[in-house]
């Protein structure tokens, strides 16, 4: 500071230039030029130390209201580098001691952060350890996945035990997924096998179908079907393609073997879908008997008996569904006639048969027109229904039970005009 020509308490001017004076362990430093005046270039330097000022105080607000305060330790040791550097007249000091405080403050955080860290990574890898050993590949490969998710949004743990636990935790993930990899290798080594030994037998049941030796040829297809259901499971789409060769392979033959043995084959019949067909028939022949009020208290156990036989969809008989339904359909529409009949007319026997028949029609065909007005209106409040919502789907299936009903009203009502017809 010796020949200075202006001095500051926090620096001074000499030949021409600015200097700051030393603090604590560092000397005397030039931090700038004279451009003007020697106060100008003073007076300049000591409001850039306003910067410095306002740097601290705006890092110490940010770590104050921050809630991951230990993510602002590198930001907070770059400006200190930066405040030792930087070109300004100021008392910095203080400045340095206030990050020293707030540095002293983030490295405790983070111990105490790092030990929350260590306690949940180790309870993660006690988890871990505790399924690694599982063969159930899909749902302890998704509980890993999850344990390692957890994992990665845990902070980072003391520098000193990092390498060792994160080392545990890859080497436990390592060693299942390479053992799921392993075991499904092999899987796919069997299936692949058991994929050839189905073409083989594919071919082999062909080859069949050519063999001079009908009865030769009978046995080894025996015995190609016996061997297939061993064969074992593979994916199912490709299994049905299969079957289906394979089935087309065996039906040519038993269909050959069949004609020239002269063999004619009777269809079986599920015993479940025998019981349904004699139901149907019960039911269709109580549709004509003339005392339809005991024939309707039968057809409701009727229908009772049919719900408790549990026909498989694929087993299901279309037909007989559709001519039990209709049976029971045109009794109790024919009984709802009968006792409309018996409340409107009370000498409704007296009268001649074809009275009758013309009061029946009368009657029918009122019913007829009033529920295809019900159903006009339930119909306008049909539009924008969705099949899938639960609520819907109720006043849909209303709706065609409603139809259903309609049109066996209408054939009903043919019926009474034709009879009308043949009384003449």
């Amino acid at each position: 500071m010796e020949n200075a020509s202006l001095v500051d308490e926090y620096g001074y001017v000499k030949d021409g230039k600015v200097f700051l004076k030393g603090y604590l362990n560092y000397e005397d430093r030039q931090i700038g030029e004279v451009k003007r005046t020697e106060q100008e270039a003073l007076d300049y330097f000591k409001n850039r130390f306003i910067i410095a000022e306002s740097k601290v105080n705006q890092l110490e607000k940010d770590i104050t209201e921050a809630q991951n305060k230990g993510s602002y330790l590198t930001k907070l040791v770059q400006l200190r580098k930066k405040l030792l550097n930087f070109d300004a007249l100021g008392d910095f000091p203080p400045l340095i001691e206030r990050l020293d405080a707030q540095e002293q403050l983030l490295a405790e955080l983070i111990t105490v952060n790092q030990r929350k860290n260590l306690d949940i990574k180790q309870a993660l890898l006690a988890d871990a350890i505790a399924i690694a050993d599982s063969t159930e590949w899909r749902e302890t490969a998704d509980a890993l996945q999850e344990i390692k998710t957890k994992w990665i949004k845990t902070g980072p743990v003391d520098k000193a035990v990092d390498p060792d636990i994160e080392d545990q935790f890859q080497e436990l993930l390592d060693g299942f997924f390479t053992r799921r990899r392993e075991f499904f290798n092999e899987q796919n080594k069997v299936i692949q096998e058991r994929l050839d030994k189905y073409d083989e037998l594919i071919r082999l049941a062909f080859r069949a179908n050519r063999l001079g030796d009908l009865d030769a040829a009978f046995q080894e297809v025996r015995k190609l079907n016996n061997a297939w259901k061993a064969v074992g499971e593979v994916p199912i789409k490709k299994s049905g393609k299969l079957y289906k060769q394979f089935k087309k392979a065996t039906t040519m033959f038993y269909t050959k073997y069949n004609d020239v043995k002269g063999i004619v084959l009777v269809p079986k019949i599920d015993p479940r879908v025998e019981q349904q067909m004699k139901m149907a028939d019960e039911a269709e022949q109580l549709a004509k008997q003339s005392d339809i009020f005991t024939a309707a208290e039968r057809a409701k156990v009727l229908l009772n008996s049919w719900k408790e036989v549990r026909v498989p969809f694929k087993l299901q008989d279309k037909v007989v569904n559709e001519r039990f339904r209709a049976a029971c359909d045109k009794i109790f529409e024919l009984s709802y006639l009968g006792r409309v009949l018996a409340r409107k007319y009370p000498a409704f026997e007296l009268k001649s048969h074809s009275e009758q028949v013309r009061t029946k029609i009368r009657e029918m065909d009122y019913l007829v027109k009033r529920e295809k007005n019900d159903l006009q209106f339930a119909l306008q409040d049909a539009d924008g229904l969705d099949p899938n919502n639960d609520a819907d789907k109720q006043v849909l299936n209303k709706i065609n039970t409603q139809k259903r009903k309609i049109a066996m009203k209408e054939t009903i009502l043919r019926e009474l005009q034709n009879e009308l017809e043949k009384i003449g």
